[in-house]
């Protein structure tokens, strides 16, 4: 299991958007993370893209893993 857990999303806990894109991320890279969990984060993490686009992450980082690249560069693309 990765080492960095995300939390369910609350209105007690509030992350700064790239801790919690990079929790998300790891869980959803996790091989030990069951479906079902990987696509409940999708939305939350689609929700982040605008203000990590803003921020200026994509410019100054690139993702190493290959199909989470592929997927949000499609998502950024569309408007995400």
């Amino acid at each position: 299991m990765s080492l960095i857990a995300a939390r369910a999303p609350s209105a007690e806990a509030v992350a700064a958007p790239l801790e919690a894109f990079v929790a998300c991320a790891h869980q959803m890279l996790d091989p030990a993370t069951p479906e079902a969990v990987r696509r409940a984060m999708e939305p939350r993490v689609l929700a982040l893209l605008p203000t990590l686009r803003s921020l200026g992450v994509f410019e100054l980082f690139e993702l190493r893993d290959p199909a989470l690249r592929t997927w949000l560069a499609d998502e950024m693309a569309a408007g995400g």
